[in-house]
């Protein structure tokens, strides 16, 4: 059975905030079943974008996964959100600073 979106994001943010990073619920979607969006900013400005892996890429524990999104500035995050909106406004947005994403969530290869 596969948390809803609402724990799983609160879960993600004491487990990056008890680490000693920081994390921030940038945009609050549908509680139940909202696609849940990961903007890792690095220390060195960059920023990477993780949304929901495909259905393909489903784990069989009902898990999340993530797949990475290739961005190249704030301009095409920013343009990337608002086809997502358009397309389904219940997302959530959560925005971690961390060097590694993966320890927190699993990421799958393209």
């Amino acid at each position: 059975m596969r948390v809803t979106s609402d724990l799983f994001v609160s879960q993600l943010v004491r487990r990056v905030f008890s680490d000693g990073g920081f994390a921030a619920v940038e945009r609050r979607g549908a509680e139940a079943a909202g696609a849940i969006f990961l903007l890792v900013r690095h220390r060195d400005g960059a920023l990477d974008l993780y949304g929901p892996a495909a259905q393909t890429h489903s784990s069989e524990d009902g898990g999340r996964r993530f797949m990475r999104e290739f961005l190249t500035d704030e301009a095409a995050l920013e343009a990337r959100l608002v086809r997502e909106a358009r397309f389904d406004p219940d997302f959530w947005v959560v925005e971690i600073e961390t060097a590694t994403p993966e320890q927190y969530v699993e990421i799958v290869e393209a």
